[in-house]
C-alpha cells in the first residue's frame, strides 16, 4: 500500500471549501430555530423538544450516507455526489422553513409544517456535511489530518461568522425586524434565502476542484476490504471492533455536544431575560435580543476561527483539547452573571475555543486511530452518533431540567458550563501515540 502524499494547502483547502456554505446554512438553524418556534407559540418548557429532530435525523442519516458512500464509484466521485443532493434540498428547504408563519395557518398547523420542514433541513445539511470529513479520511494523510481538519474548522467557523450576523445585518439597513403575532420577521427569512444561494455556490466550487480517486487509486493508497467484506459489514460488528479511541472520544464528545444543545436552545431566552427584561416573545425587545444572539454567536466563531489557528501550535494535543474545553466551561458559567450587552462577547469569545476543538480535534484522533480500518465512511458515520446522541438526550430532558433550575432559561448555562467540565476530565482518559 503506497503512503498518502503531501497535499498543498490550496488543495487542502478546496477539499473543505463547501463546508463554508453548509455551516451558514447550519448557522442559521442553530442561531434562529429556537427564536422561529417561539415566535410561532412554543412554550420554553416544550422548546428543547423541537431540538430532538435535527440530532435524531443526524443519528440516522451520518451512518447511512458513511456506508452507502463506502460502496459508491460513479463518474462524479465517492462522497461527492451525497454532498451534491444534500445540498440542494438544504436550498430548497431553507426557502420554506422561515415562511411557516406566513401561510395563513393556525399555530398548530404552522408548528408542524416548521418541524417538518425542519426534519428536512437537519437531514439534508447532515448528509452534506458528512462527506467533507470523509473526503480528509480517504485522500489525507496522518501527519496533514490534524492541519486538514484545522482548515475545515477555520472554513467552518468562517461559514458561522457570516449566518449568525444575517439577521442583525438585514434589520441594520431597514429590512424589517418585527412582524405580526406568530410571523417570522423579513429580517429572518432573507437570511435563510441568502444563506441557500452562498450554499449552493459554494458547494459547486468544491465539486468542480476537487477529484476523487477511483477505485484503483483508492486502493493504491487505503487498505480496502473485498467487496464481499464490505457488504457483509453490518454496524454492529463494527462498533464491536471499533478502536478504543472511538469510544473514549465519543465519551467527551457526550458532554461537549449536551452543552451545546442547552446554548443553542435557551441563549435567546437568556439573553432576552438578563439583558432586555423580557419574556414576551412577540415583543419588539425580544426580536431585537434575537437579531443580538446572532450577534454574539458571530463572536463565539470568531473566536474559533482564531483558536483554531492556535491548537496546532500548542504543544500536545490532548493538552490543547482538555484546555480548549475547560475555556468554553469557563465561559458559559459566566452569562448568567453579565447584563451587558457588550461585556458577553468576552464568554462567547470563551466558548469559541471550546468549539473549534470540538469540531476538529475528535475526528483528527479518531481518522488516524481509522488507519489500517476498512469501512472509513460508515465508522465516520458512526462517530457521528457521538455527536447526534447526546444532543437527543439533552433536548429530552431538557424541559426538566429548566423546571429544576427554577424556569430560568440562564441557568441552563450553568448546566452547559458543568456539561463542558465534565468533558475536560473525559479528555483524560484519552492515550495518544507518541
Amino acid at each position: 500500500m503506497k503512503q498518502k502524499q503531501d497535499l498543498s494547502f490550496w488543495k487542502l483547502w478546496n477539499l473543505s471549501f463547501g463546508f463554508f456554505g453548509v455551516q451558514i446554512a447550519y448557522a442559521l438553524q442553530s442561531a434562529n430555530i429556537s427564536r422561529i418556534f417561539a415566535t410561532l407559540g412554543a412554550d420554553p418548557h416544550s422548546l428543547s423538544y423541537f431540538w430532538i429532530l435535527p440530532p435524531l435525523m443526524g443519528i440516522i442519516v451520518h451512518p447511512i450516507v458513511g456506508t452507502l458512500s463506502d460502496r459508491t464509484w460513479c463518474r462524479f466521485g465517492r462522497r461527492i455526489p451525497y454532498l451534491f443532493i444534500g445540498s440542494a434540498v438544504s436550498v430548497a428547504v431553507m426557502c420554506l422553513l422561515p415562511n411557516a408563519g406566513s401561510f395563513g395557518m393556525v399555530v398548530s398547523t404552522a408548528m408542524v409544517f416548521g418541524l417538518i420542514s425542519l426534519m428536512f433541513l437537519d437531514t439534508s445539511i447532515n448528509m452534506a456535511m458528512q462527506p467533507f470529513k470523509m473526503l480528509v479520511g480517504d485522500m489525507v494523510n496522518e501527519k496533514q489530518k490534524s492541519l486538514a481538519y484545522s482548515i475545515q474548522s477555520f472554513l467552518c467557523n468562517s461559514g458561522s461568522l457570516i449566518g449568525y450576523m444575517f439577521p442583525f445585518f438585514f434589520t441594520a439597513i431597514g429590512i424589517a425586524n418585527e412582524a405580526p403575532k406568530g410571523v417570522i420577521p423579513d429580517s429572518v427569512i432573507y437570511s435563510f434565502y441568502i444563506g441557500a444561494a452562498i450554499l449552493i455556490l459554494c458547494v459547486l466550487y468544491t465539486t468542480l476542484t476537487v477529484k476523487e480517486w477511483d477505485p484503483k487509486e483508492y486502493a493504491e493508497y487505503n487498505e480496502r476490504k473485498s467487496e464481499v467484506e464490505e457488504q457483509k459489514a453490518n454496524w454492529i460488528e463494527l462498533l464491536k471492533n471499533a478502536p478504543s479511541m472511538f469510544w473514549k472520544v465519543g465519551l467527551v464528545q457526550f458532554f461537549c455536544w449536551a452543552a451545546f444543545m442547552y446554548m443553542w436552545t435557551y441563549t435567546n431566552g437568556t439573553i432576552a431575560d438578563t439583558v432586555w427584561h423580557t419574556t414576551d416573545v412577540s415583543s419588539a425587545a425580544y426580536q431585537e435580543a434575537g437579531n443580538w444572539v446572532g450577534v454574539l454567536f458571530f463572536w463565539q466563531a470568531l473566536g474559533s476561527v482564531v483558536w483554531a489557528m492556535v491548537l496546532p501550535r500548542i504543544k500536545g494535543e490532548k493538552f490543547a483539547y482538555a484546555l480548549s474545553l475547560l475555556l468554553g466551561a469557563a465561559g458559559f458559567a459566566m452569562l448568567p452573571f453579565i447584563a451587558d450587552k457588550t461585556l458577553l462577547i468576552m464568554p462567547f469569545l470563551l466558548i469559541g475555543c471550546a468549539w473549534a476543538a470540538m469540531l476538529a480535534m475528535p475526528f483528527a484522533f479518531v481518522t488516524n486511530a481509522l488507519e489500517g480500518y476498512g469501512h472509513k465512511g460508515a465508522y465516520l458515520g458512526l462517530f457521528n452518533g457521538t455527536i447526534c446522541l447526546p444532543q437527543i438526550v439533552a433536548a429530552a430532558i431538557g424541559g426538566t431540567l429548566l423546571s429544576l433550575v427554577g424556569s430560568h432559561q440562564y441557568n441552563m448555562m450553568l448546566v452547559a458550563a458543568i456539561m463542558l467540565l465534565l468533558g475536560t476530565i473525559s479528555v483524560c482518559f484519552i492515550k495518544v501515540k507518541k
